[in-house]
């Protein structure tokens, strides 16, 4: 039951951080705030998870996995209801921040938790769990923001944040129905210096996996920074849905990818990862130039199911090596390398928006994760035979 229970949460707590991105554009509107501005709210969010992550990244290692859990769950909650009742760029900027802070607290400690709570019968499962549920929960946010916006219209806001500010509050509670798997010890204070560290049993996998994650992620804030303005502005998608797919077509196929590729060799998904990463945004920007967007979800498709193997690939790679009491603190590492990864190429892009436009920014952003995923790929075919 604790397994399943912290998957819920797990998902809810992922389609809560997809869901405002279809919103981005009619904010925009509403409120009215520069492209360059909406960039930077999405930005905010990885950078505010980042510092998180590194001051409590290893918290749930010493105050128990519960606790952390519901403080997150809890701290979601109050950012939805600040996208639900954001009527100006302060308020909505604000509600992104605490995001960020909600969402640092749990990506290590969920991640731990599954881990911990593995079905004895079921060796792997976690491995493939931390890969599948997180990347559906992220392809479900951007499908279902993108319906409610479609016909929900003037309710969408409390269609959408409504329900997943009571879904948290419920989830906060309903996590203490798990059994604890991590017991209290000392250092809870001093785990609050901002480091970031890899068990020495970890250190090795970990490395070799990192080029590949960067790609991987890399790839993810392209699409989720610039995909549905991308489609709005230059590929002429007027519904939500069409922008919300964008997200869904990525993580979706990345799900997809995990569990397919789930009886593979850690080497065999990372070279599959980085090496259809770096073909399948080659091919959304043939489709950008193009100004097709059917070709454009396509090619999201595809480089989805890359982004998907290369995060399996570490997941398995990593998973097994960290003793429980340091699980917490891998994990850390393991998405501030994501997350930095994620979010400072979004910065970047929202100022490179500004300067040059919305399609040579995509472009260049776009060929940087080329070359990334591809020397990713070759960093793998050729620095080891493991």
């Amino acid at each position: 039951m604790g397994f399943g229970v912290v998957l819920v949460a797990l998902t809810v707590f992922l389609i809560g951080a997809s869901a405002p991105s279809p919103f981005y554009p009619v904010l925009q509107e509403r409120i009215g705030f520069s492209s360059v501005m909406m960039t930077l709210i999405f930005a905010v969010y990885a950078l505010a998870m980042l510092a998180t992550l590194l001051v409590t990244g290893s918290l749930s290692d010493h105050l128990g996995r519960r606790p952390v859990i519901a403080a997150g769950l809890l701290v979601l909650a109050l950012s939805m209801t600040a996208f639900w009742q954001a009527e100006s760029v302060t308020v909505l900027v604000t509600a992104r921040v605490v995001q960020g802070f909600g969402a640092g607290l749990l990506l290590s400690s969920m991640s731990a938790a599954v881990v911990d709570l593995e079905p004895p019968g079921r060796p792997g499962a976690a491995a493939i769990a931390n890969s599948v549920t997180p990347l559906a929960g992220l392809a479900a946010g951007g499908l279902l923001a993108g319906l409610a916006l479609d016909h929900a219209e003037d309710a969408a806001l409390t269609v959408v944040f409504g329900v997943l500010t009571t879904l948290f509050v419920l989830m906060a509670a309903s996590v203490w129905l798990a059994p604890e798997t991590s017991a209290r010890r000392a250092g809870a204070l001093a785990s609050l210096r901002p480091e970031v560290g890899v068990p020495p049993k970890a250190r090795a996998a970990f490395l070799r996996a990192l080029p590949a994650l960067v790609a991987g992620w890399a790839t993810s804030g392209f699409y989720l920074s610039l995909g549905a303005p991308l489609v709005a502005q230059e590929l002429g998608g007027a519904s939500h849905v069409s922008q919300g797919l964008v997200i869904t077509a990525l993580n979706g196929a990345g799900a997809a990818m995990c569990f397919v590729a789930r009886d593979w060799s850690s080497r065999r998904i990372t070279l599959y990862g980085a090496t259809t990463l770096a073909l399948g945004t080659a091919l959304t920007l043939a489709a950008l130039a193009a100004g097709s967007l059917p070709w454009f979800l396509a090619a999201a498709v595809f480089a989805g199911t890359g982004f998907g193997a290369s995060f399996l690939g570490v997941m398995r790679s990593v998973t097994p090596l960290a003793p429980p009491e340091r699980r917490g603190e891998l994990f850390a590492a393991v998405f501030v390398a994501s997350y930095l990864a994620f979010g400072v190429p979004a910065v970047l892009a929202g100022f490179g928006v500004g300067e040059v436009g919305l399609r040579d920014t995509a472009l260049a952003y776009g060929a940087i994760v080329v070359v990334l995923a591809a020397l990713a790929a070759l960093l793998r075919a050729f620095g080891s035979d493991d």
